[in-house]
Order: C-alpha cells, then sequence, then structure tokens
C-alpha cells in the first residue's frame, strides 16, 4: 500500500490513505478530470481501467491496465516517442499544484499520483529505532 500501512510482529500499528488525506471532493475532482483528459486523447487503442484507486495512491493508465502484454510494448514504444505520460502529469501537476500531488512515471502503461512524502521512504520513519541493517525495494521500473 505504497508504505501507508505498518506492521510490526504481525500487529498493524499504521494507516493511512489518499482518500482521507486529500478528501473525497478533491479525490473525485482529480478523478474526473483525468477521465475528461483521457477522453480527449487519440491513442493506438484503450483498454478498460483507465483510473485505479489504491489504498496510497491513484495509477492512471492512459492506455487502460486490461491492455494485454503485447499492447503494453506497443503502447510503451508509443509513449517514448509521442510523451502521452510526460504531457499528461505536467498538465495535471499544474492543474492540481494546490493539492500537492506527487506524480510518478513508471512501467511501461501508468503513472500513479500520491501526496508529496507518500513515496517508498515513507515507511523508514517507523523503523528509526528499530536498528534495520538492509532494506530492499522491489519494483519493475521507477523513472522518476
Amino acid at each position: 500500500e505504497n508504505c501507508l500501512v505498518a506492521f510490526k510482529n504481525g500487529n498493524g500499528f499504521f494507516e493511512e490513505n489518499i482518500q482521507k488525506y486529500v478528501g473525497e471532493d478533491n479525490l473525485q475532482t482529480f478523478i474526473n478530470y483525468c477521465l475528461k483528459y483521457l477522453s480527449d486523447i487519440i491513442l493506438p487503442f484503450k483498454r478498460g481501467t483507465f483510473i485505479e484507486f489504491r489504498n496510497g495512491l491513484i495509477n492512471v493508465s492512459p492506455v487502460g491496465r486490461n491492455c494485454t502484454k503485447e499492447e503494453r510494448d506497443i503502447f510503451e514504444a508509443y509513449d517514448l516517442e509521442h510523451n502521452i505520460r510526460r504531457t499528461m502529469v505536467n498538465h495535471l501537476r499544474e492543474k492540481f499544484a494546490h493539492m500537492k500531488l506527487y506524480f510518478s512515471i513508471g512501467g511501461q502503461i501508468s503513472f500513479d499520483v500520491f501526496p508529496e512524502g507518500w513515496d517508498k521512504r515513507y515507511a523508514l520513519k517507523h523503523l528509526e529505532n528499530d536498528k534495520i541493517s538492509n532494506i530492499y525495494f522491489f519494483g519493475d521500473k521507477t523513472f522518476q
């Protein structure tokens, strides 16, 4: 959950979520704007699940998360040439600056949106007193 749910010795001791943090009205305004934006762009194809609500973030996929592996590869190449995600992120960053959101382009087909500071380092504040020597992050492609 993007480091927003914390457990120690099998017991949960911390939980945060984007809905509570930004508020339902702001969340719906943002999602509605994204859907309108996506409806106005032309891509080689579009599939389902363009907005995925997660506990700690909103995942936006211009092509849709229901695309096949082959379609992912095609969109990735198309995006590298046409900067679909980067252009949308820049537009959203400006439009919703007042919400203090961070946009992370990663993987082949989508980008994540979450409040500033809610990145993978967020969980580290829960480990400050535990003398952890190694922390491992697993992910596919995180560009920024």
